[in-house]
């Protein structure tokens, strides 16, 4: 996500809102990581698919 944001592909504000915050619990990427899982490099917090990012 941090390579998305900083070529301007995906807004800033997932950033802020789930990895500045608080709600980075909520991250879904974030818990699979924390399980081992794999994610896609295009997955969203929320477990959304951007194909643009892929």
């Amino acid at each position: 996500m941090q390579q998305s944001t900083e070529e301007g592909k995906l807004e800033k504000s997932w950033v802020e809102e789930y990895c500045l915050r608080a709600k980075w619990p909520q991250c879904i990427r974030y818990q699979m990581e924390e399980n081992g899982e794999y994610h896609p490099d295009n997955m969203l917090p929320d477990g959304s698919i951007r194909e643009d990012l892929g």
